[in-house]
């Protein structure tokens, strides 16, 4: 995906997607396990939920 469209993710969306809650999710960014940006509200790229999820994998 070109990265000037890239999908961007909320924290709630992210949540749901890990099924994890939306403070698991914020500790994940805190500790820098999961890059986001803060535009108003912190912001997920796609990309680098797949990275996370392809670094915590035990696979």
């Amino acid at each position: 995906m070109n990265k000037n469209t890239e999908k961007l993710l909320t924290i709630e969306e992210v949540a749901n997607i890990l099924r994890v809650s939306t403070r698991s999710v914020n500790r994940y960014i805190v500790a820098g396990r999961l890059k986001a940006s803060k535009i108003g509200v912190w912001r997920i790229k796609q990309s680098d939920l797949d990275k996370f999820l392809d670094e915590t994998s035990n696979i």
